[in-house]
């Protein structure tokens, strides 16, 4: 007997709503079809599907984003980073109470080293009556945040290798729901035999055919729900014959009308929520500026530095996207100037790595530094602001402004001290500065986001 079975999926969707009134009605409509030709749907999202950038989710802490997953049928999903480490332990704790859908991660644990009730390692789905899907899903390893928040996160092929194991026993496929980046994939590919497919995400790339790896194949259908991913299962006698893959382009879909009516009342509730917080009473305005010293960011180097307890406060520009008006703020507004889930974090450097630091952060390069990832939402790096610090330039014959002092709280920088530097772990994660990603002391802050800090410092 002849079966086919399609697997539909969706990865690193980042609350991009935009697209998700195209996403809801091609997956209902398809729902429909294979329903009427007597076939078997599933549909899975590899994590990352909220992101606190929108107000919907920062509102609801995800609440809503679980919501939408349970409208449209989801069988499965896994958590990703955003999931895992841009929530307080309560709030992911609480995340899938009301979910619909098996949350399946193999790598989260309590403190204890218990697992949550709500994370499983593995699922088995019945896909047909003679057909099994077994689902694993592993998520990207952030120790130090996850500690932070008071889980324990370990590491996924260990845990992985023994799910697959278990599983293997118990289905007739075994599909990995992997949010750990397509070099680790293929690293699964290449070392687990008994692993069929692997839906992938994370690293936000896309294989509009699959990829096949030591007999699996991997699938991944790119970000913020630009596509879905559609892996067809062809099954004769209860056994996996043949599989494929492809990506549908979500722009040249129809929208639903209600999902769009839907999601416009999600989020004017989420905005009036945010709205009804007040925050502080400002007597002046706050200006900001990108490109040149500006109140606004000062104030949040200041408090990077105050909350951070450092010697200094260093953070770029780029981060705050407005400024504030005098009068009533509200978390509305702090959010909207900072949407990104960055976190505070403090960092020993020697006054010789700093001044390296300070040097390629005045170059016009780096001011101008368009970019999207480690957590920053926003449009460009911006000039780097200080507290405690000053800095003397010269404009020299090649028209640019050269440093030509440092000071740190009024005394010479020292090349071989060790100063404490607050900043925001999008330099401590990514590759701006290698001498903050590869320094030995960090200490993050968490689950405070730039903003919690700003909010605290106008409050003060």
């Amino acid at each position: 007997m002849k079966q086919t079975i399609y697997i539909y999926h969706t990865n690193d969707v980042h609350s991009h709503f935009e697209h998700w009134p195209q996403i809801a009605r091609f997956l209902s409509e398809r729902r429909r079809e294979h329903r009427a030709r007597n076939e078997a749907m599933l549909l899975f999202d590899v994590g990352d599907f909220l992101d606190r950038v929108h107000p919907i989710t920062e509102a609801t802490r995800g609440k809503a984003n679980v919501e939408l997953l349970n409208e449209l049928g989801y069988d499965a999903v896994t958590i990703g980073n955003n999931e895992g480490i841009t929530l307080d332990y309560h709030e992911l704790d609480t995340l899938y109470e009301r979910a619909q859908f098996p949350v399946v991660v193999a790598n989260l644990f309590r403190r204890d080293g218990t697992r949550p009730s709500w994370a499983l390692p593995y699922a088995v789905v019945q896909a047909a009556e003679t057909f099994r899907v077994g689902l694993v899903g592993v998520t990207a390893p952030f120790r130090h945040f996850y500690e932070s928040l008071g889980w324990s996160i370990a590491p996924p092929f260990e845990m992985l290798q023994a799910a697959v194991a278990e599983v293997k026993q118990q289905a007739d496929c075994v599909v990995v729901l992997s949010h750990l980046g397509v070099n680790e994939d293929e690293k699964i590919a290449a070392t687990i035999p008994d692993v069929d497919i692997i839906l992938g995400s994370h690293t936000h790339h896309v294989f509009p055919e699959g990829k096949q790896v030591n007999g699996a194949l991997l699938c991944a259908a790119g970000k913020y729900g630009q596509y879905v991913g559609v892996v067809k299962l062809e099954v004769e006698d209860g056994r996996l014959v043949r599989t494929s893959a492809a990506v549908v382009d979500v722009a040249t879909l129809p929208r639903s009308e209600e999902v769009e009516r839907h999601l416009r009342r999600f989020e004017q509730e989420s905005l009036a929520r945010l709205e009804a917080e007040r925050i502080a009473e400002l007597k002046d305005d706050l200006p900001l500026n990108w490109f040149a010293p500006s109140p606004l960011a000062h104030l949040l180097a200041s408090a990077l530095r105050e909350w951070c307890q450092a010697d200094i406060g260093m953070v770029n520009a780029g981060v705050l996207l407005e400024p504030l008006s005098k009068g009533t703020v509200t978390k509305k507004d702090v959010h909207r100037i900072c949407p990104h889930p960055l976190n505070p974090c403090k960092v020993k450097l020697r006054g010789a790595e700093l001044k390296e630091i300070m040097l390629e952060a005045n170059t016009e390069r780096m001011k101008h530094l368009r970019f999207k990832g480690f957590g920053f939402r926003g449009e460009v790096m911006g000039e780097m602001v200080y507290d405690g610090v000053a800095i003397e330039t010269e404009l020299e014959e090649d028209g640019a402004w050269h440093i030509r002092r440092i000071t740190i709280n009024g005394e010479p920088l020292d090349p071989e001290r060790l100063y404490e530097v607050a900043t925001t772990d999008m330099f401590a994660i990514g590759h701006f500065y290698p001498q903050i990603q590869r320094a030995a002391e960090k200490t993050y802050y968490m689950p405070e986001f730039l903003r919690d800090v700003l909010a605290w410092k106008l409050a003060q």
